[in-house]
């Protein structure tokens, strides 16, 4: 069996000695040169490329890894009738998530940006700030990573509620599980509203101007979901309106984020590069979440985390 790993150049890795199975590396750019010769496809890089031009040379390929729990950029049209399975690396990221969402919270709502700021100009300002204990918090899209989430601020002293296709009773994570279709209704409702959705053709677009507009003036919204989920120029103007309070943002429309961008100058807002799943760890745990899945696939066994073509994320 080949396995092909997409990989950037300076970090590449030795591979286990597996009975049966041949390991070879590439880069984005080889992938075009080399992936007729894979039966399996591991990307350890975000740097999908446009893969269009690549599927119709993979005719051996049967199973494909991302090393993402989102992955939009993987289900082009033609990839989603090809006749390989596609796994995704949820569970891995999640508790990075979890903790940067909690700092992101904790720090608008302390107002250590302004702080940090004052700290540069050397000012000493007395302000009074906010907490989170006994505050209300929204979590749209409860799958691991959103249960993480819920965990997290749970444990923090939040009531945390949840936002999903349909509305159910609450669990462990969650006091209540609202349907997100009617998101505009009750978004006033909560102290901050985080993203944690996969990007479908039902989310892009989920939080529009009529969500904004419902929001509090003081509450806040946090994007680790995809930047699309969000109406970046509809967010941009309730920023600045001060419709709602501020912002952590880890995904953007567009990225890396144009230097034009009204975001940049928000002291309102918080803003990364796409780095909240990042921790010092998670080469490791994406290999080992990849080698256990191989050693599945290897014995004919079912893999876990495979993701549903037609919905576009993982049925859990």
């Amino acid at each position: 069996m080949n396995v092909l790993v997409v990989e950037n150049g300076s970090d590449r890795r030795s591979f286990p000695a597996i009975d049966g199975v041949d390991f070879r590396s590439c880069s984005t750019g080889e992938l075009a040169d080399v992936v007729s010769w894979a039966e399996v496809l591991l990307f350890r890089t975000f740097e999908t490329a446009d893969l269009r031009a690549v599927w119709p040379d993979a005719e051996n390929l049967r199973w494909i890894h991302a090393s993402s729990a989102g992955v939009d950029r993987l289900l082009d049209p033609v990839l989603r009738e090809g006749p390989w399975m596609l796994t995704n690396s949820g569970g891995i990221l999640d508790r990075a998530i979890a903790e940067y969402v909690a700092a992101g919270i904790l720090a608008s709502v302390k107002k250590l940006p302004r702080a940090l700021a004052r700290q540069r100009d050397r000012v000493w300002e007395h302000r009074v700030t906010s907490g989170i204990h006994g505050r209300a918090a929204l979590v749209v899209g409860p799958g691991s990573i959103g249960r993480e989430i819920g965990r997290v601020l749970g444990a923090l002293g939040m009531r945390v509620d949840a936002a999903a296709t349909s509305e159910r009773a609450g669990d462990a994570e969650f006091s209540r599980i609202r349907n997100v279709r009617q998101l505009p209704t009750y978004a006033g409702e909560y102290d901050v509203i985080v993203l944690a959705t996969p990007l479908t053709d039902a989310t892009r677009g989920l939080v529009d101007a009529e969500v904004l507009a419902a929001m509090r003036s003081d509450s806040g919204l946090v994007n680790i979901a995809r930047g699309p989920v969000v109406d970046e120029h509809a967010l941009c103007d309730a920023l600045g309106s001060g419709s709602i309070g501020w912002a952590v943002l880890d995904v953007f429309e567009v990225e890396p984020l144009p230097e034009t961008s009204p975001l940049w100058g928000m002291d309102n807002v918080i803003l990364t590069a796409h780095l909240a799943g990042d921790a010092d760890d998670f080469a490791e745990r994406l290999w080992a979440l990849f080698e256990d899945n191989l050693q599945r696939y290897v014995r004919g066994s079912a893999l876990v985390n495979v993701v549903d073509m037609r919905l576009g994320y993982v049925r859990r």
